[in-house]
């Protein structure tokens, strides 16, 4: 499959033809002057000027919550709010329902551009694991579009006799088929003692961490230190992401740079979600609210990898979200004060880097996940969230709009 006529982020002023060979970029070459069209060897598809870049990774949903805003809301509009409403409303989930509107959420956010997912799927004892059922079922479904990881969101509490119940729902959930291991330590009654009940297991199971982490302002509670501390005194040797993380911004300086810094010796990914925290978190803050966002230019600067996700759509915990990680991209530039290149790169490849999927920096021998855009710039494909008309998930057309 060949490219015509496509611009690259680096080279704005020249036309570029992409050569996609298997699931790999094997040629890059200045386009010539010829005319567009089929061949036997292979499908062309003119680029007409568009910018052609690496696609995008969504590295932080909830699929099984997707769209249910119209079914259950959240009258007090913060975090407890949101969950004391999904709580009161399981009933109205069935699997199928659950699998019909994640389906429709993965769908959408391929034609944005998207080629690799992770989302979290409550295991709690309200539903046991019919959301894992769901969504291993939309991962069967859309396998040949992009590629989805699954992360068991137990309940709390973990630590203690009482975490017994919910630790073993986690090892029914991997051996259903989720990838990973998630939970929430900030909500348990000992975030320390969840820390390392999460960690202990998800050695005993052999899966990497993903966490929701310190999703509060209360700048009194910072588990993430605690979380830091464990990983590299255990060695613990899979993959820790730390998502949300929003009490660190609001730690003084020097905390900040001392929490960051172990964090990136812990090789710790983080996932900013500026839709939801920035709806649910500083509500309780009548004069100068936090912006609910976690410490990214600490962060940053310490080496940490600091991805970007849009964390929940259309639902209890987020009224609104498009499935377009540009709206990300946009919230990342105004609200955490990233530039533009910054925040493209915080849901593409520092997202698929955090996740661990293939990244794609348009060099011959990468994979072939890509995506055409209109747009002259990142910048303006990130103002006007410009349409997308192709996106390539090794080396397969996903989505193609033709002018």
């Amino acid at each position: 499959m060949q490219i015509r006529n496509c611009r690259l982020v680096d080279e704005p002023g020249r036309f570029f033809d992409v050569t996609v060979t298997g699931e790999k970029i094997s040629a890059i070459n200045l386009s010539a002057d010829y005319v567009i069209s089929d061949t036997q060897d292979q499908k062309v598809i003119d680029g007409k000027g568009a910018l052609l870049t690496t696609s995008l990774a969504e590295p932080h949903a909830h699929l099984d919550k997707a769209f249910l805003s119209e079914r259950v809301g959240n009258p007090t509009g913060d975090l407890m709010g949101a969950i004391n409403a999904m709580e009161a409303n399981r009933h109205l989930m069935t699997i199928d329902d659950t699998i019909a509107r994640a389906e429709r959420a993965v769908r959408l956010m391929v034609s944005n551009g998207v080629t690799a997912i992770r989302t979290h799927a409550d295991v709690t004892e309200w539903n046991s694991l019919d959301a894992i059922e769901a969504l291993t079922e939309v991962r069967n479904r859309t396998r040949d579009i992009v590629e989805m990881q699954i992360v068991a969101l137990l309940g709390w509490p973990l630590s203690g006799d009482l975490g017994h119940a919910n630790l073993t729902l986690g090892k029914k959930a991997i051996e259903l088929g989720a990838d990973i291991l998630g939970g929430c330590p900030h909500l348990d009654v000992d975030p320390v003692g969840a820390n390392i009940a999460l960690l202990r297991l998800a050695t005993e199971l052999g899966c990497a961490l993903d966490l929701h982490t310190d999703e509060h302002t209360d700048a009194h509670r910072v588990s993430l230190e605690d979380l830091a501390d464990r990983v590299i005194a255990t060695k613990f040797d899979h993959s820790v992401t730390a998502s949300h993380c929003v009490s660190l911004g609001m730690q003084a300086e020097d905390v900040q740079q001392r929490i960051s810094e172990k964090v990136a010796q812990a090789d710790i990914g983080v996932v900013a979600l500026p839709h939801t925290n920035l709806f649910l978190q500083g509500r309780e803050n009548l004069t100068a609210p936090p912006r609910g966002l976690t410490a990214m230019s600490k962060l940053r600067m310490a080496g940490v990898r600091v991805a970007a996700g849009a964390d929940n759509l259309q639902d209890p915990f987020n009224p609104l979200g498009s499935g377009d990680p540009l709206e990300t991209a946009a919230l990342m530039v105004l609200a955490a004060h990233q530039l533009p290149s910054d925040a493209f790169d915080a849901i593409s490849n520092t997202a698929k880097s955090v996740i661990g999927t293939a990244e794609s920096h348009l060099k011959i021998g990468d994979r072939a996940d890509l995506m055409l855009i209109q747009a002259e710039s990142l910048r303006e494909a990130i103002a006007n969230r410009s349409a997308r008309s192709m996106v390539m998930y090794r080396g397969r057309l996903t989505h193609l709009t033709r002018n």
